[in-house]
């Protein structure tokens, strides 16, 4: 077989198709790696050795409507969007506010709450991850799983409830 120079410039074209999309690695996984801090009540934070909070409520019901279970590993804020960024962790759900800085570095959910409008950052590239976690966040909103968790941890702050 001869080898044809023209094909080194098809490369860089074929690796995103050889790059696995995250949701794929969850489902394979059977598991959502999500990172919180647990040290932020009402958000996360531990009772005893029970990690517990809004954030903690709403990851699970994400990963139960995304068929997976949730896997929660507690980090500090110096690893929390590197660790996201690296892949160390699927998502990070820590009342992350969407700026213009973090878009840069990361994708994200549809927002659920509005003010501040806090959402989920995973790594970018991974649009079929995006669909699936904003459907599962649609799905928790719609049948109002989302505003109970804000009646009962936020003191009825106003989470985001339209359809996205």
């Amino acid at each position: 077989m001869r080898f044809s120079p023209g094909l080194l410039l098809l490369l860089p074209l074929l690796s995103p198709l050889a790059h696995a999309e995250l949701i794929d690695d969850v489902n394979d996984r059977g598991e959502l790696r999500i990172a919180v801090e647990a040290n932020t009540p009402p958000f996360n934070f531990k009772e005893g050795d029970k990690l517990t909070g809004f954030e903690v409520e709403l990851g699970e019901q994400l990963a139960k409507e995304m068929d997976v279970r949730p896997s929660f590993i507690t980090t500090d804020d110096t690893d929390l969007l590197p660790g996201v960024e690296t892949g160390k962790y699927d998502v990070a759900i820590n009342h992350i506010a969407m700026t213009a800085a973090l878009q840069d570095r990361f994708d994200f959910s549809a927002p659920y709450n509005e003010k501040p409008e806090l959402a989920i950052p995973f790594q970018k590239g991974n649009p079929a991850f995006k669909v699936s976690l904003d459907g599962a966040l649609k799905r928790v909103k719609d049948d109002g799983r989302l505003k109970a968790l804000a009646q009962k941890w936020l003191e009825g702050d106003t989470p985001v409830v339209k359809a996205q």
